[in-house]
């Protein structure tokens, strides 16, 4: 059987973050409904502030450091992505936006993703449709239904009463494992092929400069 992998991108900027725990709760709910269809998966975490540092050095240069390539990769050849950002000013974070100036046009066509949100008010749930989603339908992603945004009020016992972040969680994590379980099995690149490095994504210029790896 095929394990399909999942990446998990989030923009939090704080550590700990309540967007990373977004996150969690987002992947572990894909995870038990995938268990729930017998399909095996494995998780690769990502935090952009990790890479914060590399990005920027991207958007000026255009190439990509060694571990941001490898990142890069990691998240365009997953089977599906869990996409969580901060919500500033009514929008994604400026990190969350860089990491998505990055990556090529087409990196994630096909690719099934479930987007989070937090925010410390409900006023903001709203950027998950009008802000967020159009960055994945620009990629040719395809961001499933249900976006899941959380309040601050949402991790205590205040929070929406109607549709319950667990319940919200739930739903969006369901329907991201039946968009996984309906595609095909991603395919690798293999690392000795010339596409690896110049094919989508990759630029010749990490060759030439020695970025491409040890």
């Amino acid at each position: 059987m095929t394990v399909r992998r999942i990446a998990v991108v989030t923009a939090g900027l704080s550590n700990p973050s309540s967007t990373r725990m977004l996150a969690d709760r987002l992947s572990a709910a894909t995870m038990h409904s995938l268990e729930e269809k017998g399909i095996q998966a494995e998780v690769d975490v990502f935090e952009l502030r990790d890479y914060a540092h590399d990005i920027t050095n991207n958007l000026l240069t255009g190439f990509a450091a060694p571990a941001l390539e490898s990142m890069i990769n990691a998240v365009v050849s997953a089977d599906a992505l869990i996409a969580v950002t901060p919500i500033f000013s009514t929008s994604y974070s400026g990190l969350f936006k860089s990491f998505i100036d990055i990556l090529e046009p087409d990196a994630l066509t096909g690719t099934p993703v479930l987007i989070g949100a937090n925010a410390g008010t409900p006023r903001h749930s709203l950027a998950i449709d009008y802000a967020i989603r159009p960055l994945f339908a620009y990629l040719h992603a395809e961001p499933v239904s249900t976006g899941v945004f959380a309040a601050s009020s949402d991790w205590g016992g205040s929070g929406d009463q109607v549709a319950p972040l667990r319940e919200r969680i739930e739903r969006g994590a369901r329907e991201l494992a039946e968009a996984i379980v309906r595609r095909e099995p991603a395919v690798s690149d293999d690392p000795f092929d010339p596409a690896h490095y110049l094919g989508e994504g990759r630029s010749f210029g990490h060759l030439l400069g020695g970025l491409a790896g040890e």
